[in-house]
């Protein structure tokens, strides 16, 4: 038996058999009570028996109203629970963002954003993934990410750009090399010592090639590296130089390694918020997705180099 009955007529039910009174059901509804009488009677015609004995002095729930009352009570509290969950997914308060991020951005930016948008927003969920920009790319174009934080996407794909900041280049070295006394370093200090460069891959190699390539400098690559951590290292065991955005010090261990500012030419990368053109965002990406870069250019998230002595630029 299938029963077409209505959340209006249940809901009509439940008002009338609570207060057993068609007039206070009426008030309490905002509706006539000849209106509330005819969604009652359509009710009733729906499951073909009576739900109230009622009379001019009297109204009582039949035994079919003592049924349905905590099957009617219990379908409305699902509705409204559901629609409540719903209603705070269209007002941004709750629901999912997956951020795909570079290695470098995921760890200087994300975390501090995520967490001040979270004292605000408890109730949403975020999701990580982090590799290299290309990869990133396809995430964000194949829908599997929201919003990336990464570099700007080539013109020929089909992404949505937005500036945050640029990203200056640094020099890694060691803690204990004489170049980190330097207050700033030209890109010439990588034609004397061994230059450990990003793979082809990173959104790294085109920079620091330009910047060899704008000053005439024929700078071979002694090591390739597959990730900044593994650059880091390579420097800390003294196999030479590396060139970094400076985000990516987060991503070293500073305690040994030092990030000196590269001048002559001054090099940055771009990073922004990269989503899918034609895509709609949920109500709660887009509202981090803002904070994200009202927070970023406020300098809430901690892009600072370690410290090091002042010296003369080399």
């Amino acid at each position: 038996m299938r029963i077409r009955i209505t959340l209006a007529q249940l809901e009509a039910f439940v008002s009338v058999a609570s207060t057993l009174s068609f007039r206070a059901a009426a008030q309490t509804l905002h509706v006539s009570q000849p209106a509330l009488s005819r969604t009652i009677k359509l009710a009733e015609q729906a499951l073909g028996t009576r739900l109230f004995d009622r009379s001019t002095q009297h109204v009582g729930l039949t035994p079919a109203g003592h049924e349905l009352l905590p099957i009617a009570a219990r379908i409305l509290d699902n509705f409204n629970s559901s629609f409540s969950e719903l209603a705070q997914f269209l007002e941004g308060r709750s629901g999912t963002v997956t951020i795909a991020a570079l290695p470098s951005t995921g760890a200087a930016i994300v975390p501090n954003v995520i967490a001040r948008f979270r004292e605000r927003h408890p109730l949403v969920e975020f999701s990580l993934l982090e590799n290299q920009a290309e990869v990133l790319s396809t995430l964000i174009d194949e829908g599997r990410a929201d919003l990336g934080i990464t570099v700007r996407p080539r013109p020929d794909q089909r992404l949505d750009y937005r500036h945050l900041l640029d990203d200056p280049f640094v020099l890694l070295c060691r803690r204990d090399d004489p170049l980190a006394a330097r207050s700033t370093v030209n890109w010439t200090a990588f034609t004397t010592r061994p230059f450990i460069s990003a793979d082809y891959k990173s959104s790294i190699r085109p920079i620091t090639d330009a910047a060899f390539l704008r000053q005439g400098l024929r700078v071979t690559p002694a090591i390739e590296y597959p990730s900044i951590a593994a650059a880091g290292a390579l420097v800390s065991a003294g196999l030479g130089l590396s060139a970094l955005p400076l985000l990516a010090m987060h991503l070293v261990n500073t305690d040994h390694l030092v990030g000196v500012p590269l001048r002559r030419p001054t090099m940055s990368r771009p990073v922004g918020v990269v989503t899918r053109m034609g895509r709609s965002l949920s109500p709660v990406a887009k509202q981090f997705i803002d904070f994200l870069v009202a927070e970023t250019l406020a300098g809430v998230a901690d892009h600072t180099v370690v410290a090091r002595p002042a010296g003369p630029e080399a």
